[in-house]
């Protein structure tokens, strides 16, 4: 099953069980991946990925935003942000641990044979494209450095 139509089935569930935040969350995705293939031009199916990069991003966003309530001390507005994040981050793969992301780091690093700070690009391409969807570009970020300095 596609990813829309497993998020349509989520959305008539939610509507059954009156479930608000979800419908929120729901409709939020519905409406990111419309609007992709939108700018995709024709009625093409989004690949795989393009898929995983909208929910990463509708994830971070929610995350982001309740990160600032919180920082202004506005909970009430922080709660429905991360209860969102949570529904949408249920159609993402499983995230992975750091130790499993450094594993992958470390077997780039010796595969392309990096350096230093300069071979930063190099290893977080690969490596970003070979996690999509099982873990964030911060995460992966930090521990690529942590490896290469």
């Amino acid at each position: 099953m596609s990813l829309q139509q497993e998020v349509m089935s989520a959305l008539k569930e939610a509507m059954k069980s009156k479930d608000q935040t979800a419908l929120t969350a729901l409709r939020a995705i519905k409406s990111a991946i419309l609007l992709a293939q939108t700018e995709s031009g024709a009625k093409e199916e989004l690949t795989e990925e393009q898929e995983l990069k909208i929910l990463q991003k509708q994830v971070k966003q929610r995350r982001d935003s309740a990160a600032i309530y919180v920082e202004q001390g506005r909970e009430d507005l922080a709660a429905p942000e991360l209860a969102e994040a949570d529904i949408i981050a249920q159609f993402l793969p499983e995230a992975l641990t750091d130790e499993e992301i450094e594993k992958v780091v470390v077997a780039t690093i010796e595969q392309i044979g990096a350096e230093g700070m300069k071979d930063m690009g190099k290893v977080m391409g690969i490596v970003s494209k070979e996690l999509a969807g099982q873990a964030d570009g911060k995460t992966i970020s930090s521990i690529v450095k942590a490896k290469l300095s």
